[in-house]
């Protein structure tokens, strides 16, 4: 489709590209290759998970861009049912799903000519930090995670937003998940959740509600096929099944947790930060928030990502 939110570097190649996963959906990516990627035939690899709700053009393009840029080959990529890849219905998310679409990626790229297959990682955005996490808890083929304002879907959904979500209403969410699982197989239509990124945005909308809408729903970050809505009944999943209960299984491979400073999602990072093995390193971003690390080049700390899988993938 188009319609990327930055300028692609003139020492960068783009090509669209498609493989299937483990479910046989085909997944849209795109892969971004240094302007000399002919030169050599063992190129450090890196894939690139979206924010939740998020699609290739805008973040993960943004980070592919500039890292091919300092040596690595970049996969970004539409997770299952959304943007340009496929399966039915449209806008369903799934943690299995979603931390698969992770393992095929890195399927796609060790068997692509010129790249290294033991020097393979990871950066996930948002909620694909956790997805990115996930995977790497039970595949040694990913050698090195950096995750970049970290969400934590499954206990986002399980807990609400820092633990806001009490016994009344985690019954009350569960009773009406389970009657729109009755409404929908009847009509045979999934319904959508609210926009995590509200159109209009005035003096009363929630601090969060406007920075995500800032984002998504303004020309900085807006693409068509990034509605930051899922079908309703994908909350059943995520409330069932944590992604995140294995960090442990990671080490020795190293960890990189980057989040801004004044970001509303600090704690997830800081939680995984206790909760996993070394080696280990948070990073805190001065003076920025949750989104500004989605495309804001200027305080994105490509230097440190840099060195990190130069030093993880080597």
């Amino acid at each position: 489709m188009g319609n990327y939110i930055f300028a692609l570097s003139e020492q960068v190649r783009r090509q669209p590209v498609s493989y299937r996963n483990r479910f046989g959906i085909e997944l849209a990516g795109d892969l971004y290759l240094p302007a000399d990627f002919h030169s050599r035939d063992d190129w450090p690899a890196l894939i690139i998970g979206a924010p939740y709700g998020g699609v290739k053009e805008q973040g993960p393009g943004v980070y592919a861009n500039e890292l091919a840029q300092r040596g690595f080959v970049a996969l970004t990529f539409d997770a299952s049912h959304n943007g340009e890849s496929g399966g039915s219905p449209r806008r369903l998310s799934s943690p299995e799903l979603f931390v698969e679409d992770f393992h095929a990626g890195v399927d796609f790229l060790g068997n692509q000519v010129g790249i290294a297959r033991d020097a393979i990682g990871v950066i996930g955005i948002c909620g694909s930090g956790g997805f990115g996490l996930s995977a790497a808890q039970v595949d040694p083929r990913i050698k090195a995670v950096a995750t970049v304002s970290l969400y934590d879907i499954s206990r986002l959904h399980a807990e609400g937003f820092a633990g806001s979500l009490d016994e009344a209403a985690r019954r009350a969410t569960l009773q009406a998940l389970a009657e729109q699982r009755w409404s929908e197989f009847a009509s045979g239509r999934a319904t959508l959740g609210e926009r995590g990124a509200p159109l209009q945005i005035d003096a009363d909308t929630h601090p969060i509600g406007r920075e995500f809408g800032e984002f998504y729903s303004r020309p900085r970050g807006y693409h068509a096929n990034s509605s930051t809505q899922f079908t309703q009944t994908s909350a059943q999943g995520f409330m069932n099944f944590p992604l995140l209960d294995k960090l442990q299984w990671i080490s020795p491979r190293p960890l990189l947790l980057i989040v801004g400073e004044h970001a509303h999602s600090r704690f997830y990072s800081e939680d995984i930060y206790a909760a996993a093995s070394e080696p280990k390193t948070l990073q805190v971003v001065p003076g920025s928030n949750h989104v500004d690390l989605y495309d804001r080049t200027d305080v994105i700390p490509f230097d440190q990502l840099q060195a990190f899988f130069h030093d993880a993938l080597q």
